[in-house]
């Protein structure tokens, strides 16, 4: 089952993201966090905000960069994201927009993977 993608656009929905998980990969970074029952009425949808700075590049880069983003995220998101989260994807220089779409995919894959994944304690 697809479930459909709610860009985020506030500011703080960005800075709320920041401040949970993180999940770098060779071509991405990925934010996510969980929304609380109060925050949308959208509880079901996932969300997705795309950011690049000006690191990437110029305004054509960048925007290259969002566009691959925004594919990934709708090949990948769609499919194996968890409604009632939000989800950051940050472009990293020089990787994004040149690494081929198969592997940014799996990158964005593998990022969601270790974000959904039980994080085990280390024995003191």
């Amino acid at each position: 089952m697809s479930a459909s993608l709610v860009t985020l656009t506030k500011r703080a929905e960005f800075l709320a993201a920041a401040r949970a998980r993180r999940a770098p990969g060779p071509s991405l970074v990925l934010q996510a966090r969980r929304r609380g029952k109060e925050e949308s009425n959208d509880g079901n949808a996932i969300r997705v905000g795309y950011t690049c700075s000006k690191k990437v590049g110029n305004a054509v880069a960048r925007n290259r960069a969002k566009r691959r983003l925004r594919a990934a995220a709708r090949d990948v998101l769609s499919l194996q994201g968890k409604p009632g989260w939000d989800y950051v994807l940050i472009g990293r220089a020089g990787k994004t927009a040149e690494r081929p779409y198969e592997l940014l995919c799996a990158d964005l894959r593998k990022a969601l993977d270790k974000i959904h994944t039980p994080r085990e304690r280390a024995a003191s």
